[in-house]
Parts: structure tokens; sequence; C-alpha cells
């Protein structure tokens, strides 16, 4: 999940998100739509400029506000792409616009989660290609990992569930991703408070060494300083406006590139990770 990346999907917001009911879709007060599809353009050109082939889904007025947050819809595995089942009922058609893409590019589908089963890919971590550990909480559920362990099985990948705390209520969902953002193949920025303590473990287990972010910032970002995209290992992309956060990565040699984003991820909760679905990573 640090890997060079080399080709990701991404959707440009637009009439959906200009059309978008702040109330409905949980955006906080400092949503701006015009002002957020700048800010977008933004990420996008750092994205762009860090080689990264960007395949783009179109914004076609479809009324799917939170599909500029490629993340979550589908999984992307070294033996095809696995088209999720969300938790959160305003995205559940989401997947079918990356199940077209991913057809359309002639990148091979593994399989699909099926109801009663859920799984969003917040909930998702590669420890390594053999290892996926996915947090059982608001958005991805026992059903939803079984049938992802099924489906992985086969490849000789092991899936681990483990437990997320409720932390701000099922509105404002945490993922596994909230508080862990891979670094490097042996970084990663976290919140160690509410890691899954047998994760904590795994990952010491794994050599992994953690950059623990600062907890001020963390709860005044709900937290999104901590998520950050790796372009390459330790390259990063983050959010502006998180001193702490970004002097922790620097001090563990990261390379930090930021953007503002208080109109789009900062209100509508989700940052530079979610706003991307790496397809192909070149191995670190």
């Amino acid at each position: 999940m640090s890997g060079k990346l080399e080709r990701v999907l991404m959707r440009k917001p637009g009439p959906s998100l200009l059309g978008a009911d702040a109330a409905k879709w949980h955006y906080g007060p400092t949503f701006d739509a015009e002002k957020a599809i700048g800010q977008y353009q933004q990420f996008a050109k750092l994205v762009a400029e860090s080689g990264a082939d960007i395949q783009w889904i179109e914004d076609t007025g479809d009324g799917y506000a939170d599909a500029m947050f490629t993340h979550d819809p589908s999984l992307m595995s070294n033996h095809g792409a696995i088209i999720l089942r969300m938790g959160k009922p305003l995205r559940m058609e989401e997947p079918n616009l990356h199940e077209a893409a991913y057809k359309s590019a002639g990148i091979p589908i593994l399989g699909r989660i099926e109801a009663p089963g859920s799984i969003e890919g917040g909930d998702c971590v590669w420890v390594d290609e053999k290892t996926l550990v996915v947090g059982r909480g608001v958005r991805s559920n026992q059903a939803g990992i079984e049938q992802l362990s099924k489906l992985l099985a086969p490849h000789g990948v092991d899936v681990f569930g483990f437990d997320l705390p409720l932390w701000q209520g099922e509105e404002a969902c945490l993922h596994l991703m909230s508080v862990i953002s891979p670094l490097a193949r042996d970084l990663a920025l976290v919140h160690a408070p509410l890691l899954p303590a047998a994760f904590y473990f795994l990952l010491k287990e794994r050599g992994i060494k953690l950059v623990v972010a600062p907890a001020d910032e963390f709860y005044r970002s709900g937290g999104l300083n901590l998520n950050v995209l790796a372009t390459a290992p330790r390259e990063i992309i983050m959010l502006e406006g998180f001193p702490g956060t970004q002097a922790a990565m620097e001090a563990a040699g990261c390379t930090i590139k930021t953007f503002t984003a208080d109109a789009l991820c900062i209100a509508c909760e989700g940052g530079p990770t979610c706003l991307t679905r790496p397809i192909w990573r070149r191995a670190s």
C-alpha cells in the first residue's frame, strides 16, 4: 500500500457534489461545493505530478456525491479487483461504477461481496502481499470478511478481522484506515489509542515501525490528519494545517506535499487516501 503508485482510479467531483444536500450526506459546516471542486483539482495535480496514471470515473450528475471517495467501493489484489458492498446506504450503487470502469479497462475481477456481507475499502489494510486486515465495525461486517477470505484464500492470502470501536457513532464512522496510513513497507502513521490491540501486536510482529500522530491534531481533524497518501515509499500527500503530524513523518524520513482541503476533505470526511483507489503499485 506504499509502493510506487503507477495507476489509480479517481472521480472528479462535479454536478453530483454541486447538487448535494449537506445534511443528507453528513457534510460539515465548512462544506462549499465549488470551493471543494477547486481543492480537488489541487489534489489531483499532486497525484499526476507523482507520475501516476489516473483512470477517471466521470461524474455524470448521477447524484452520488460521495463517489469521489473511490477508495471504498472496490479493493485491488494481485489477482484482480474485488467489487465491495457498501455499508453506507447512500453509497450502495457506487460499486457498479467501479465494476464498469474495471471492465472497460480490461482489469480482471476476482469476485464481489454480496448481501448480507458488507466491506468498505477504508476498512482494508494490506500488511503484506499475503496478509489482509479488515476492521469489523460500522461499515464492514463479519459476513463480508468471510466472503473476502473465501475469495482470497485460494491465492494464499490470510484475511484477519479485528473489531473497531464505535467512537463518534454510526453516522461519522471509524474505518480501520482512520487510524493507520502506510508510509513504507516497514513504516506506518497511526493514532495508537484507537488501533485494535490485536492489529497493533501484528504490526509489531511484522517489524513495522509506528509513527504516532499528535492526538490533538487527530481529534481536531476528526482523524483526517492521519489520512495521508503514499505515492511512493516515504513520499506523502497530506492535508495542510497539521504541522505536528507532518513533522513526525519528516522525522521518519518522509517527504511531504500538502494541499488545502477545508471545504473538501474536512467538510466531507474523507482524505487523500479516500479520494483514490490504487489499481497498480510497483513493489517497494
